[in-house]
């Protein structure tokens, strides 16, 4: 019998896969359940379970460092419902993931997959994995300087599915009341990731904040003007409509 642990935060969503599992796979024998990154890596040594349902947040430790540090095969499948390091990871080591709250088709996917993995070599798996995080995270060893793994794909819900956008692609991002409006040269995407948190992810030299509720790709910026009251105002490739810079940004311009 397949065992597997389950990391997530929030008690109710743990219980919820917990139950979904145990529905959808009833051989699968879940060994543990737990409710921040120490406590599921102190479990996952000690019980080393076949498989990890790692949430990406977690008090502690996050799912990505609980990963990075296990020194046996495990397959890990994160549950997550944001987390962009995520996506990276996963494109480069090949594992899954579950949106929360997860349904039961995207879980029978997931669970066809690992019976698979399970039944078949998982060393070189593993190692791919941790690999992946280690880059991605630019910071799972203290003392790393290695240069930060900036946000390189934006994620936004497009009525059923998901969409993900290359941040290289994002023309500018701005504050729209609870939403944060992605706009692309081909149209607008909404996310719920505010300005203050993007700020944090993105690379500050392609990147720059010019208003309070706007972040702007320099590489698409194609002029600056100032109008009769003083105001900056940028022209963007591809968008008819200029971005207005306020007064605390104004200087970033000034050799415009």
């Amino acid at each position: 019998m397949p065992t597997a642990l389950i990391a997530d935060d929030e008690p109710l969503l743990a219980a919820d896969l917990k139950s979904r599992l145990e529905a959808l796979w009833p051989e699968l024998e879940i060994a543990a359940v737990c409710h921040d990154g120490p406590d599921a890596l102190a479990r996952l040594e000690a019980e080393k379970p076949a498989i990890a349902f790692l949430d990406i947040r977690m008090p502690g430790l996050t799912g990505l460092e609980v990963a990075a540090r296990l020194d046996f095969p495990c397959h890990i499948v994160f549950v997550t419902a944001y987390d962009q390091y995520a996506v990276e990871a996963f494109e480069r080591a090949a594992v899954d993931y579950v949106l929360k709250p997860a349904d039961d088709d995207r879980l029978k996917k997931t669970i066809e997959r690992l019976k698979y993995m399970v039944d078949g070599p998982s060393a070189s798996e593993r190692s791919r994995l941790v690999g992946a995080i280690a880059d991605v995270l630019g910071k799972v060893s203290p003392g790393n300087t290695a240069k930060p793994a900036w946000l390189r794909w934006i994620r936004a819900s497009v009525g059923d599915s998901v969409r993900l956008v290359p941040t290289a692609e994002v023309r500018y991002f701005q504050a729209a009341d609870k939403y944060t409006s992605v706009v692309t040269a081909l149209g607008e995407l909404l996310i719920r990731t505010s300005i203050k948190e993007l700020v944090e992810q993105l690379d500050p030299e392609v990147f720059w904040q010019v208003h309070r509720g706007t972040i702007v790709n320099v590489n698409f910026i194609t002029g600056a003007r100032h109008d009769e009251s003083g105001r900056v105002l940028l022209d963007v490739r591809d968008r008819s409509e200029q971005l207005s810079v306020s007064r605390a940004y104004a200087h970033l311009f000034r050799q415009m």
